[in-house]
C-alpha cells in the first residue's frame, strides 16, 4: 500500500494526532474528509448549536482550502445530527449560508444519539481541481 496523502489544516495537526485520525486524504482525484464538528481549537464542543454548525463548516472549509478546494468542489455530503427532529430547522438555517448555489452535492442525513458531546457533524467527498498540465 502506498503512503496516505494526508491534508492537515493550519494549526490543528496536534488535535488530529491526539485523536489518531487524518483530517483528509487525497486519493485518485478526490478528497475524502473526516467528519468535522464545531470544535474549538482545544477540541471542546462549541455549546451554542448555531455557532457549533458554523464552526463545523469553518473547520471543514479550512481542510478544503488546505487541499486547494472550496465547498463548490464537494460532490457528496453526509451529516450526522443528534435529535434531528428538534434540531434540523435550526441547523439547516445555518447550512444554507455555506451550501452555495445549485446544483448542490448529494446528501445523506443520519440521526444519531451521540456525537462525543457535539450535536452536528459533516463529512464530505470533494473532487480535487485538475492540476495544470506540465509545460
Amino acid at each position: 500500500m502506498s503512503a496516505r496523502n494526508v491534508v492537515f489544516p493550519a494549526g490543528r495537526q496536534a488535535l488530529y494526532e491526539r485523536n489518531r485520525y487524518s483530517p483528509a486524504i487525497r486519493s485518485n482525484g478526490f478528497l475524502f474528509v473526516s467528519g468535522q464538528v464545531g470544535s474549538r481549537p482545544d477540541g471542546s464542543p462549541e455549546p451554542d448549536l448555531e455557532a457549533q454548525v458554523r464552526l463545523a463548516f469553518d473547520n471543514l472549509n479550512a481542510i478544503l482550502s488546505a487541499a486547494g478546494c472550496t465547498f463548490d468542489d464537494v460532490v457528496d455530503v453526509t451529516v450526522f445530527i443528534v435529535d434531528p427532529e428538534s434540531k434540523f430547522e435550526t441547523i439547516w438555517k445555518v447550512v444554507a449560508g455555506y451550501w452555495g448555489e445549485a446544483p448542490h452535492p448529494t446528501l445523506t442525513g443520519i440521526g444519531v444519539t451521540w456525537l462525543y458531546g457535539f450535536q452536528f457533524e459533516i463529512k464530505v467527498i470533494a473532487k480535487l481541481p485538475d492540476e495544470p498540465a506540465a509545460g
